[in-house]
């Protein structure tokens, strides 16, 4: 059983940075590795719906949002299955439960918050004075 465990969050303040990350394990046995599964980053906020953040391939590819693009960047490094959000220039509305999700066989073609074979348990981020 694949399993996701966010890291990173915490209390940060307006135009500050953070960087997230996501730790994959579980694939003996599972009929696929690490490189099979696109890795999305999604956030709920409060009163607000889920979002898809962002995206990537197993070979590095990825996909954004369109508005938050030029603030945040999504990495992976498949040797240690592991994947990455560094976030600038936060905001408060940036505010939220941010979550690592894979999608075996997936391809990132769209951000879809709702469609995932594994989650995290996610990670608090605040961005607060």
């Amino acid at each position: 059983q694949l399993q996701l465990v966010e890291s990173g969050g915490g209390l940060v303040q307006p135009g500050g940075s953070l960087t997230l990350s996501c730790a994959a394990s579980g694939f003996t046995a599972s009929g696929f590795t690490f490189e099979h599964v696109t890795i999305d980053w999604i956030r709920q906020a409060p009163g607000k719906q889920r979002e898809g953040i962002s995206c990537v391939t197993g070979r590095g590819e990825t996909v954004y949002a369109d508005s938050l693009k030029d603030r945040f960047a999504m990495s992976r490094d498949n040797a240690k299955k592991m994947v990455y959000l560094q976030m600038n220039s936060l905001k408060p509305e940036d505010t939220g439960l941010y979550y690592c999700a894979a999608v075996k066989f997936g391809s990132c073609l769209g951000l879809n918050a709702a469609a995932y074979d594994y989650r995290g348990q996610g990670t608090q981020v605040t961005v607060s004075s």
